[in-house]
């Protein structure tokens, strides 16, 4: 397995029925889920200065590392989500420990 990290992007205010969708979904995932997290109070640095960062359509809102055998199998778990702007998906490069 390898394995991907999931960026929700897009924030609406969460009603019951938005949670009820997010909820299922991950209840779905769940044995593929290696970590996930919501975010909130975005900053963004530049050489010019620290931003604050919006909570809109374009916000990242969230990230999930999950387990799949390749990125079309990720890509069919990301289209799934019950996403308010889109899904990216980034593999997760691997390591390999030297002694």
């Amino acid at each position: 397995m390898k394995k991907f990290v999931l960026l929700t992007i897009g924030f609406t205010q969460p009603t019951t029925e938005i949670m009820k969708s997010w909820n299922h979904w991950f209840e779905s995932i769940k044995n593929r889920i290696v970590d996930q997290n919501g975010l909130v109070n975005g900053k963004e640095v530049t050489k010019n200065g620290i931003t604050n960062l919006k909570m809109d359509n374009d916000a990242i809102t969230g990230y999930l590392v999950i387990n799949a055998k390749n990125i079309e199998e990720a890509l069919t778990i990301a289209q799934s989500c019950p996403m308010i702007t889109s899904t990216k998906v980034y593999e997760v490069m691997s390591h390999e420990s030297k002694p």
